[in-house]
């Protein structure tokens, strides 16, 4: 399912992604304006995935005293921190070739932005297959809006009892808050 889902979004002309991205952006603005965060977590774009830079951009210099953060990969099977991100700031590679913030404070985001490659209407999502989300979600408090493209939307991402939902899903068709049930995972296996 993941692969399949990878492909799809591999196989987007990088035009139609960025027509994609800005309605999924429109879609962002009224959530954020119900949610009102102050700070934002946010994923450098990785495999085709949504571009938010610019929206992020947009977003900071849209009120004073906001801050938008970047995920930290410190050790493989712990969670993630993050660091504030503005244009500019240092940012080296990371394990898997992705930029990070390379100092500062940790912070946990008020809203966090999460990649989606393959999701369901309950929240669960299929990310890379590392763990690094669930883990993260499961030590902070933050909302999770997943983020991706409606390609990705299956019935079900068959979730296991370590995975963690979104909260809000996010797509260019629009936002929809995530349809939790009692039932919505499996045990682990």
């Amino acid at each position: 399912m993941r692969e399949h889902a990878l492909k799809l979004r591999h196989a987007l002309p990088a035009e139609t992604r960025a027509v994609l991205t800005l309605r999924l952006g429109r879609h962002l603005d009224r959530l954020m304006a119900d949610l009102q965060p102050a700070s934002l977590g946010f994923c450098w774009p990785y495999r085709a995935e949504p571009d938010l830079r610019d929206w992020v951009r947009c977003w900071l210099a849209a009120a004073p005293g906001r801050v938008a953060a970047l995920p930290v990969v410190v050790e493989r099977h712990a969670p993630m921190l993050f660091r504030a991100w503005t244009p500019g700031v240092p940012m080296p590679l990371d394990r898997h070739g992705i930029p990070h913030p390379a100092a500062g404070e940790s912070l946990v985001p008020d809203v966090l932005l999460v990649p989606l490659n393959a999701f369901d209407d309950r929240g669960y999502r299929l990310g890379y297959g590392g763990g690094y989300f669930d883990r993260t979600l499961a030590v902070i408090s933050t909302v999770a809006v997943g983020v991706g493209f409606e390609l990705g939307r299956v019935p079900d991402t068959l979730p296991q009892a370590h995975d963690r939902p979104m909260d809000w899903l996010a797509t260019e068709a629009g936002v929809i808050r995530a349809r939790r049930t009692p039932q919505s995972c499996r045990p682990s296996r």
